[in-house]
């Protein structure tokens, strides 16, 4: 999309966390097609650089670090106020799956590791953000969670405790920050981007096979789900959980 092709400015501004590539990504490249401005982040600084430059550097700010540290929570916050005068909307992306075994030989440090990055700092951008505007001006949050927090994930249990241990965090945050703030949760399946390549990587067609509708998800179809959780069409939806998911579950149970 060039610049003569973009959407006017929306007035709105989202922060979205770990949004260097995958479904990051894909959620701000959504919000920048509506007219949103953006603030991203990542660990990586040059990946950063490169991802805002393709989402157009007019309309989105890159602050590189790591999601858990919170200086880097309040400098991603202070860019959203600073550079745009505003923080309508977050998404709370970035998350950390270090492990592949089972829970009885889980090291526990490594499962404080996964903690820390997937819920303790969503709840620290989430308060942040709250406190610089949402508390005196309302708007969304939406936290990306996994269909691993609503059923077994054998070999990821971590991630899976992670993820079900946001929906809960939604949960709380929805009641608290009601009625300004509309929280809510995505649920993905498996989604074609690096973090998950272990889950498909040379068996796409085998793994897509398990899904009614015939394929893997894609960072778009996520991007999306928020966009909808983040616009006037979902103004009377919060505290749930949507399950974004190609069908799997309808495979429940059967066999």
């Amino acid at each position: 999309m060039t610049a003569n092709e973009r959407p006017e400015l929306s007035g709105k501004v989202a922060l979205v966390t770990g949004a260097s590539r995958g479904i990051g990504y894909g959620i701000a490249e959504a919000l920048v097609a509506r007219g949103d401005r953006v603030v991203i982040t990542g660990r990586g600084e040059e990946a950063l650089k490169e991802a805002a430059e393709r989402l157009g550097a007019d309309r989105v700010i890159g602050v590189p670090g790591k999601a858990h540290d919170l200086a880097h929570q309040a400098a991603a916050v202070e860019a959203a106020m600073d550079g745009f005068g505003r923080l309508d909307f977050l998404v709370n992306n970035a998350g950390t799956n270090p492990v592949f075994g089972p829970m009885a030989d889980l090291d526990l440090g490594v499962a404080r590791k996964v903690f820390e990055t997937n819920v303790i700092s969503a709840l620290g951008f989430a308060q942040r953000s709250w406190h610089a505007w949402q508390k005196d001006h309302g708007g969304a949050i939406v936290n990306i969670a996994s269909v691993a927090a609503v059923s077994a994930s054998p070999f990821i249990g971590a991630y899976g405790m992670s993820k079900a241990a946001m929906v809960n965090l939604t949960l709380q945050l929805a009641h608290e920050f009601a009625p300004l703030v509309r929280v809510n949760a995505i649920a993905p399946a498996v989604v074609k981007t690096k973090f998950a390549q272990a889950l498909y990587e040379g068996r796409e067609a085998e793994a897509a096979a398990a899904y009614p509708l015939g394929r893997l998800g894609v960072p778009e179809d996520i991007g999306g789900a928020a966009a909808f959780l983040t616009s006037a069409q979902s103004e009377w939806i919060t505290g749930q959980t949507l399950v974004v998911d190609g069908g799997i579950f309808l495979n429940a149970g059967v066999g």
